[in-house]
């Protein structure tokens, strides 16, 4: 007898929720097939990319940007219409975009579940922190986080640790570099709130992985895979069953009976093209590809959310020097966190903020301002030195809120070596983050102040942080929203999304803990009823 369908449940995308769906499923013995439209590359090859590339600072260089599977790279790719210029670096291979990433992986707080009710302003969630709550540990465990439990890391709570945990970090934090000693010292005595970033950048041995060797290169590739990455969890379920298909680049849904999805297409890169049918799917390939994918194929789009809504962490950034020489660029490449005007009353008339201090080399930035302002010879190796070992920076998040009109379309006037779209992206700052942007710039002043420094420049564009989140919006009503509370399509009862792109109110703390803790959710949900 011919076997009704291939798979209990087909994952579309490889990055950290859909491979975290496709392990959690693997484990409870369920048949899953995890498609990704890119290769699946040893870390020695990416290594090798990143070290003959020449362009250490572009973070996409050293990944595959196939004809077939293009990247965020690729010249025409993404179209920006907008007043802001939308360029994540995305990445098209088994893992994801987190090959390359920070590695910060906070919770929100409970106050963020609530933004409208508490504020006024953007969207609640259809579910709150205690919902998520023993899903945030199970994500932190599958993704090996260091962390502290016994910091407030609301900065309203000054002494508590907060929020409430059932469980500890499954490894506690590291040593602080001298830098953030500093930035400690001079802050917290005036009411700043400073605490320590949980991490997937660990410093001890977890789940196969070495301890951090401070190699700085987070943001590029982590030389020996201390840095957790969507890979890893990949890895996990196929060990655990799980079957993965790579060039596979799935361009078909097919709806069936009940509105149910009945299967899906996807074309290799000799433009061979496969079906496969499940009972149950789950899209899981970035907050701009599925959602280009769901409008491509007309699925889960009657509210007209699908694209829309789009949220990023745009900010802005503090270059000073420091009084004395401080060295950043050794260690991991972030650390410390201001968290003073992470909530509060005000977030109902202008955004919150977070502040990261980054710890990277800043050469490469002082010798091209240097010699844009003239500088040669002694002078301009004097100015290198000194400002090598003294210049420090801060970089910061601002809240969005959720706007139909910030959205991402298939761009049919581009098409890729498969004959399929580009991205078309409109992205217009609203004034609430510009406000919110006026009370950086004014606590940069008082940051730099306090820490006896000197301002070297504060940014005057807003900067891009990759959090994209909204495209496939989560809320209780099907008339202004994607999918429901577990994650579901309310138009396909079959099809689950796994992404950052449902979250619908998105604070100012990275989305990725969340997105991860939402997808081993919403792999509860699919077990029980497969």
């Amino acid at each position: 007898m011919a076997k009704e369908y291939d798979a209990d449940v087909i994952i579309v995308g490889s990055g950290v929720c859909g491979a975290n769906v496709a392990n959690e499923l693997a484990k409870k013995g369920k048949s899953v097939i995890l498609l990704e439209a890119g290769p699946n590359l040893p870390r020695w090859k990416i290594l090798e990319n990143f070290r003959t590339s020449g362009r250490h600072y572009d973070r996409n260089n050293a990944y595959p940007n196939n004809p077939w599977a293009p990247t965020s790279n690729k010249p025409g790719y993404i179209v920006n219409t907008g007043e802001f210029r939308e360029q994540p670096g995305l990445l098209k291979l088994v893992g994801g975009t987190t090959w390359h990433w920070g590695g910060a992986t906070w919770r929100y707080i409970p106050n963020d579940f609530r933004i409208k009710t508490l504020y006024g302003v953007g969207r609640d969630w259809p579910i709150g922190y205690d919902d998520l709550e023993p899903y945030y540990c199970r994500a932190e465990y599958a993704l090996g986080v260091a962390g502290s439990d016994t910091e407030d890391q609301s900065g309203q709570h000054p002494g508590e640790a907060y929020p409430r945990r059932s469980q500890p970090y499954p490894i506690d934090t590291e040593e602080l570099i001298y830098s953030n000693t500093l930035l400690k010292e001079a802050l917290i005595p005036h009411g700043h709130s400073v605490v320590h970033e949980p991490t997937v950048r660990i410093h001890k041995p977890y789940d196969g992985r070495p301890a951090c060797q401070g190699n700085n290169n987070c943001d590029q590739v982590c030389p020996i895979g201390t840095l957790y990455n969507g890979s890893v969890s990949a890895d996990h379920a196929v060990r655990n069953g799980a079957k993965l298909i790579t060039e596979a680049v799935v361009h078909k849904i097919t709806k069936g009976e009940g509105n149910k999805i009945k299967s899906i297409s996807y074309l290799t890169p000799s433009r061979e093209e496969h079906t496969l049918t499940a009972r149950y799917f789950v899209l899981a390939a970035h907050s701009f590809e599925t959602a280009k994918l769901m409008l491509m194929n007309n699925i889960g789009n009657s509210s007209d959310m699908v694209g829309r809504n789009l949220m990023d962490h745009v900010g802005l950034s503090l270059f000073f020097l420091a009084p004395q020489p401080v060295w950043s660029g050794r260690g991991p490449v972030q650390q410390e966190t201001i968290m003073t005007s992470r909530d509060g009353a005000f977030r109902a008339r202008y955004s919150a903020n977070k502040h990261q201090l980054a710890n990277n080399n800043p050469q490469i930035d002082i010798a091209r301002q240097a010699l844009e302002e003239g500088l040669m010879g002694k002078e301009l190796d004097e100015r290198i030195m000194d400002w090598s070992a003294r210049m420090m920076n801060i970089y910061s998040f601002l809240e969005p809120l959720p706007d139909p009109a910030n959205r991402v379309q298939p761009n049919p006037d581009w098409k890729d070596a498969l004959g399929l779209p580009g991205l078309k992206v409109h992205f217009t700052i609203s004034d609430y983050v510009k406000q919110g942007a006026d009370r950086i710039r004014e606590e940069y002043k008082n940051i730099t102040r306090l820490m006896n420094g000197k301002i070297v420049r504060i940014t005057d564009e807003f900067e891009n942080h990759d959090h994209l989140m909204g495209t496939m919006i989560m809320g209780t009503d099907a008339s202004d929203s994607v999918v429901n509370h577990e994650g579901r399509s309310f138009d396909h009862p079959n099809l689950f999304i796994a992404s950052a792109g449902v979250i619908p109110a998105a604070g100012v703390i990275n989305p990725t803990l969340t997105a991860a803790a939402m997808a081993i959710r919403s792999a509860d949900i699919i077990a029980r009823e497969v």
